[in-house]
């Protein structure tokens, strides 16, 4: 699942060969998750001139002009593909073609990419917005598992479930401690480790890909490692279930309950 480390990448990526650009037209091949007809996204959005890109959570924001914006949610496995002329990517959910000849594909085979013509605006804040104190009022309302808090968006948006990991493992508090539970104290660091992971992954990944609009390998993680049995520091990695997802944690990490 692409993750805000990947999106920011994306995001900029984007931005540098179709911002400016018209979009001439929207094909929707898979249309089982939309609340609008195809007709009402081509109505809205072809023959305008896309001005920026944004990404809040999960989502991108295609916005054109200053009346309509396109959100794209790629979910587990959606993935964007440039193209010239036509488009011959497997599992096409979507087609952009935009005024300077250049394409862009959305696939995915599960066709669960979630195309949304302009979106409600977000009740949470982003992952990398989060106010001074924010968590540790929002916190105390939740009686389940910080990693199941931290990933379902009604607190924060845009973590999900490798980087959830990787966040607690740096903050030193077990995933399965109960999000209510968690001192004022710790919540200060957990609030500085979700900064300071995902700026720090999307620093590695940009270096490594800079050109990238597609996930990559994640071996550079300290702790959601799959095929590892231990952590670079050497301790031994523990996996488990929480709320149906897999969760990479150490013994070291502090429970509260």
């Amino acid at each position: 699942m692409p993750e805000i480390p990947d999106l920011n990448i994306f995001r900029d990526n984007l931005a540098k060969r179709l911002v400016g650009q018209k979009l001439s037209t929207i094909n929707i091949l898979e249309s089982r998750r939309l609340k609008l007809p195809e007709t009402a996204f081509k109505a809205a959005l072809e023959g305008h001139r896309l001005t920026e890109i944004n990404r809040i959570g999960k989502q991108l924001y295609f916005v054109f002009g200053e009346k309509h914006t396109l959100s794209l949610q790629l979910v587990l496995y959606g993935s964007m593909h440039w193209y010239n002329g036509k488009n011959e990517n497997r599992f096409t959910i979507a087609e952009l073609m935009f005024s300077n000849g250049t394409g862009l594909a959305v696939t995915d085979w599960q066709k669960a990419v979630i195309l949304t013509l302009d979106p409600e605006p977000a009740a949470v804040p982003d992952a990398l917005e989060i106010p001074r104190g924010y968590l540790a009022h929002a916190l105390k309302e939740f009686s389940k598992p910080i990693k199941t808090v931290l990933q379902e968006g009604k607190v924060v948006q845009g973590i999900g479930n490798a980087y959830t990991d990787e966040i607690l493992y740096a903050a030193n508090i077990s995933p399965f401690s109960i999000a209510g539970k968690i001192p004022e104290k710790n919540i200060v660091v957990l609030t500085k480790a979700i900064h300071d992971v995902l700026t720090g992954a999307e620093a590695h990944i940009r270096k490594n890909f800079p050109d990238t609009i597609t996930e990559k390998e994640r071996d550079f993680l300290s702790v959601h490692l799959p095929r590892h049995k231990i952590t670079p520091k050497g301790e031994k990695i523990i996996v488990s279930t929480i709320a149906s997802r897999k969760t990479y944690y150490t013994e070291g990490q502090e429970l509260f309950k």
